[in-house]
């Protein structure tokens, strides 16, 4: 093309841009321009759609240009752009194969324009790109098209739910899954609800449909999204969220500060009103109520049959595509779902037979998989071959330590859901491991050996059931747990809020001056002060109090004429000394396990829950100590929702391998500073990075010599005079305040 084809262009290009803002001010005054330009694009429109592939570069662009030009000012004129939308969704849907890569563009930017002026409607739109995202073989068009659609569902979301919108588009989806299982263009509804389910805009169960349907899909790239988002939607969820809150945040003094300090404009004045906007924004947002947003796999309708599905026509079927890879993501997601409703699939347990040795690549998933299937409802007879086996793979002196230290956590993880799995004897001889001389092993044993000295202290030796498990088997508070026993459901934490306001209550009584134990009928007020005489609990009566346990006749009272009665020898008052301190003891450790009455006979106010909250993260802080500064068991640590890794069941394999003298090196390295700093330069940088200004002396050591030259020969040409002077004028400053005199 030549120059002046090129400045011919330009200048059409700048006359419509020209024109747009003209007509913007004032449409009515520069309609007749319009109904030109109009009538320019439906000829252009016309000889284009006669011959498609054969169009000159001259029309195309002037063609492209119009079609910008004509959507900017369509609003302006409804009645006479009325045909205008379906012109360029009937030349996008026929032609968007043979259009050239700008124009297409063009026209997708056109139709998106058109929707932010509501010239067209949502549904429309999303009607109008899908269908073409998912049959062109374009890559470019198929990320802008996919860009377009989730900002224009994100859009209609942002002030209040299109349920609407959100109803159709899910149809759309969900019959796109199940219409054909086996084509790959399901996965664009893959992508579209996992990012949808991640910006929060879908969060009902209908989203959760879809991707069930789409994780029995046939594609293996439509599987392994669907069963990616089960097992990671809900944490891409959660670091969205936290992206969206850690956003830099406005220091309004600083901008004070500045406006205060430099040349006052409307500029600087316009800034500081948006930027107090802005804090004023996020500040409401952040006092907004949290939403409450379940899992995925919460709002499932079907676990066991989704569950059962997936293992029978992935895992089970020998005719299954999948990879090595992807069955491992398919049985983390049958194995949560298993352990966290508490499925009963029998089959699942006997799979796991085969992976279940060390030469098997990624065994540490497989075992981490094993121990998130086991709960309570599992039959012991289904784990105790797992368990036997895992012991004579993995648990021997004939293989590495790092191969005994992830049986012996395997082992672990399985028996914390379900001890009645193992055996006495196998149990001791695991136990044994604790002397070994590998930490990562000697810390698995011990790990094993704690978790059943709170769930089975009887199966253990008494040399290594240690005092609270020998006290509470003595007291029968420790009692082996039968299949299927549920413990009492309470509110997670609320002993711990129980204890906290009975020594704040304590606390109040002695600064009174009153003794620590109230009395029932003050008590009794102190309850109606906190509650502003809310009557919450109700008298008790006599019958409600229990049990009176009364001696029988012939045992404890003994009745004696004589007075020469023996005194008791010292033998005896050491046995009782004995007997009442294991009483004591034993009472102290019954305390933990009494269930709290908090809840039941107090409404909990939002500042109670607070301070529930808070107890929880000291109590999982607490939990992370060691066993010698602990008492609760590491099972009450991890939250069932939570997965289990293969990270963990390697344990601490990783701090018994010996470092190479490469990996050393690196070390040495990575911990090195390598910038040095003075404190006057740290101190300077720190004061830029506040936005703080410098001093003068600062501001001309960093000028060029040049611009100092005049003044450094002038100071050199001074008299005594002169110096005199400037020095009595700077004194005389330094004594009113400055020169400004604010002192």
């Amino acid at each position: 093309m030549g120059k002046r084809k090129v400045a011919a262009l330009e200048k059409i290009d700048a006359d419509l841009a020209n024109l747009q803002h003209k007509i913007r001010r004032d449409p009515q005054s520069y309609k007749q321009d319009f109904e030109n330009q109009y009538l320019t694009y439906g000829n252009q429109l016309s000889l284009f759609i006669q011959n498609p592939s054969s169009g000159n570069n001259n029309g195309i662009i002037s063609l492209r240009d119009l079609i910008d030009f004509i959507a900017h000012v369509a609003d302006c004129y409804p009645a006479e752009t009325a045909e205008f939308p379906d012109q360029l969704i009937g030349l996008l849907t026929l032609h968007h194969e043979s259009l050239e890569p700008e124009l297409r563009e063009k026209v997708v930017g056109s139709l998106v324009l058109l929707r932010k002026k509501e010239i067209v409607d949502s549904s429309v739109l999303l009607n109008t790109l899908f269908p073409i995202l998912i049959s062109t073989s374009s890559k470019t068009l198929r990320s802008l098209l996919l860009q377009k659609i989730l900002s224009d569902l994100r859009n209609s979301n942002s002030k209040t739910t299109n349920h609407r919108l959100n109803r159709t588009m899910q149809t759309v989806m969900f019959n796109l899954v199940t219409s054909d299982r086996s084509s790959p263009k399901a996965l664009w509804a893959v992508k579209i609800t996992r990012e949808l389910w991640k910006r929060q805009i879908w969060t009902d169960s209908k989203t959760v449909e879809i991707m069930k349907e789409a994780s029995l899909a046939d594609n293996n790239k439509v599987v392994t999204g669907a069963v990616r988002f089960f097992l990671g939607g809900d944490k891409e969820r959660e670091e969205a969220a936290d992206d969206s809150s850690d956003e830099e945040e406005i220091d309004m003094r600083q901008l004070r500060h500045q406006v205060g300090i430099n040349k006052k404009t409307k500029k600087k004045e316009r800034g500081l009103k948006k930027a107090a906007a802005t804090v004023k924004k996020k500040e409401r947002k952040r006092n907004q109520p949290h939403l409450l947003n379940f899992s995925a796999f919460h709002l499932l309708h079907d676990p066991q049959g989704f569950a059962e599905s997936l293992f029978s026509k992935h895992l089970q079927n020998s005719k299954s595509t999948l990879k090595l890879e992807q069955k491992l993501l398919v049985l983390q997601l049958v194995s949560r779902l298993v352990g966290l409703h508490k499925l009963t699939i029998i089959s699942l347990y006997s799979y796991f037979l085969k992976y279940l040795t060390p030469r098997q690549p990624s065994v540490t998933s497989f075992l981490a998989s094993l121990a998130q299937s086991t709960h309570n409802f599992v039959p012991p007879d289904s784990l105790e071959p797992l368990i036997q086996k895992i012991a004579n793979e993995f648990v021997s002196e004939a293989v590495a330590a790092e191969v005994v230290s992830a049986g012996l956590n395997a082992i672990r993880e399985i028996c914390a859901r379900q001890p009645l799995a193992m055996n006495e004897t196998l149990l001791q001889d695991l136990v044994m491991y604790r002397k070994s001389k590998d930490k990562g092993v000697m810390m698995a044993a011990k790990g094993l050996l704690s978790l059943y000295r709170d769930v089975g202290a009887d199966m253990l030796k008494k040399r290594d059931r240690g005092k609270e498990a020998a006290l509470g088997l003595r007291s029968g508070e420790k009692k082996e747990k039968r299949y299927g026993e549920e413990e009492v459901g309470q509110i997670e934490g609320l002993e711990l809020l129980e204890k906290w306001k009975d020594e704040e209550r304590r606390k109040k009584r002695i600064e009174i001056g009153l003794p620590p134990e109230a009395e029932e009928g003050e008590d009794v007020e102190e309850e109606e002060e906190d509650w502003g005489a809310w009557d919450v609990e109700e008298d008790e009566s006599d019958d409600s109090r229990g049990w009176i346990d009364v001696q029988s006749d012939g045992e404890g009272i003994d009745i004696s004429d004589s007075e020469d009665e023996k005194r008791p020898s010292k033998k005896t008052k050491v046995d009782e000394a004995k007997s009442e301190k294991e009483n004591q003891s034993a009472g102290e450790t019954d305390n933990p396990t009494k269930v709290s009455t908090l809840a039941t006979t107090r409404i909990l106010t939002p500042t109670d829950l607070v301070k529930l909250q808070e107890l929880r993260l000291q109590s999982s802080v607490s939990c992370l100590l060691p066993s010698n500064r602990r008492k609760a068991s590491n099972t009450t640590v991890r939250h069932t929702d939570d997965p289990l890794t293969a990270a963990e069941i390697e344990g601490l394999a990783a701090l018994s391998h010996k470092a190479t003298r490469e990996e050393k090196i690196a070390r040495a390295k990575g911990d090195k500073v390598e910038k040095h700093s003075s404190t006057t330069s740290i101190r300077k940088e720190k004061k830029r990075e506040q936005g703080k200004s410098t001093t003068n002396k600062e501001k001309e050591r960093q000028k060029n010599f040049l611009m100092t030259l005049g003044k450094a020969k002038k100071k050199g040409k001074r008299s005594v005079v002169e110096t005199r002077k400037i020095l009595r004028g700077h004194v005389e400053r330094q004594k009113k305040g400055g020169r400004r005199g604010n002192r």
